[in-house]
């Protein structure tokens, strides 16, 4: 059996680029990570959702680690601090008596449905559209994310319209496959 690399080791891989370090990241912590999520009463795609911002932060926090040999403890309290964040959000309860509010079970199941086909397309995407994309949805500014990926400045508006274009085209794939 493989002897598994030091965890601060993959972080300064995974700093770098390497793929083999970020999958070895996931598959020695993810499964922790979703049942964090899980444990705090998140649904799946909550969870998913919760997991997803997670590996988000590590991603935008990879050289501000201060004790990287301790990543896995980072991501469980990571996770925990995004499903907490999730459950502070989360609308009042609709009233029983007030039919007209209720929401509508198959929309929410289509939502979420659609919501985990985004976010697994993007994840084929290839670097940089997959991090530029991922950072576009937490809100992230385009100098921060040139900053943060390491492109000039002027590159990131016309790269993020190239790979929003390359995810409407494989999404519009996907739905004429169906």
């Amino acid at each position: 059996m493989r002897d598994l690399r030091d965890p601060a080791e993959l972080l300064a891989a995974a700093a770098k680029g390497d793929r083999a370090a970020w999958d070895e990241l996931e598959a020695r912590y993810g499964p922790r990570m979703w049942a964090v999520a899980r444990a705090c009463g998140l649904s799946p795609v909550d969870a998913a959702d919760a997991v997803q911002g997670a590996w988000l932060r590590l991603l935008q926090h990879l050289h501000d680690i201060r004790e990287p040999a301790s990543v896995g403890g980072w991501l469980v309290t990571t996770v925990r601090r995004e499903a907490l964040a999730m459950q502070r959000k989360e609308p009042p309860l609709v009233s029983v008596t007030d039919p007209v509010d209720e929401p509508d079970p198959a929309a929410a199941v289509l939502e979420a449905d659609g919501r985990r086909r985004l976010w697994k397309t993007v994840s084929t995407l290839q670097e940089p559209c997959r991090s530029i994309l991922e950072l576009v949805a937490y809100e992230v500014g385009n100098q921060q994310v040139a900053s943060r990926l390491g492109l000039p400045d002027g590159s990131i508006g016309p790269t993020k319209a190239r790979c929003l274009e390359k995810l409407r085209t494989l999404l519009s794939l996907q739905e004429t496959a169906q």
